[in-house]
């Protein structure tokens, strides 16, 4: 950990290689989060690119006794934000349905049937729905306990939250969900 946190330390000086190898290390899974969040992957890589750019940008603000990736994450997530104000903007002036709906992601087996293989799309799709649904007081938490499988200290310092507030952010999702697709028709 000690090169982490020396590697951590290169960057916040504005240390251009060690940025990079910083940005190697986290954009799978930052390139994940953001793809849960939005539901677009094609977008998601452009808000990827833009969370990379804006925290180059600030790096003299970095603290590196602070974990990189949960700065970045908080980066990401307020990106994620204004996208989705963004998109309902767009939605309210353009009108219509959104384009940018959540996309099934459903991987074949080759043993399940076509019809498996739809119901599972379509439950997922429900899912995902649902998931984007939520406010993003409820989604933020939930997508990196559940989905990103941090800690619930760790979405906290993401988030800026208390871990109780963490803890009661994502049983209030879990029951909204459950309420949500307990009402959506099979």
């Amino acid at each position: 950990m000690p090169e982490r946190e020396a590697l951590q330390a290169r960057a916040a000086s504005g240390d251009v290689a060690a940025f990079d190898a910083l940005m190697r290390e986290t954009k799978a899974g930052l390139y994940r989060f953001v793809r849960r969040y939005i539901g677009d992957p094609e977008e998601a890589y452009d808000l990827v690119q833009e969370a990379y750019a804006a925290s180059w940008l600030a790096i003299g603000r970095y603290d590196p006794n602070r974990s990189f990736e949960a700065w970045l994450r908080t980066i990401a997530i307020n990106k994620c934000r204004d996208w989705s104000r963004r998109r309902r903007v767009r939605r309210l002036l353009l009108g219509g349905p959104d384009i940018y709906s959540w996309e099934a992601l459903v991987v074949a087996d080759g043993e399940a049937s076509v019809e498996d293989r739809h119901d599972a799309a379509a439950r997922s799709r429900r899912l995902q729905a649902a998931i984007a649904a939520l406010p993003p007081k409820l989604k933020e938490p939930l997508l990196l306990t559940a989905i990103e499988e941090l800690s619930q200290a760790e979405a906290a310092e993401i988030l800026g939250l208390s871990v109780k507030a963490v803890e009661m952010r994502v049983a209030r999702a879990r029951q909204k969900l459950a309420a949500h697709l307990q009402v959506l028709p099979e």
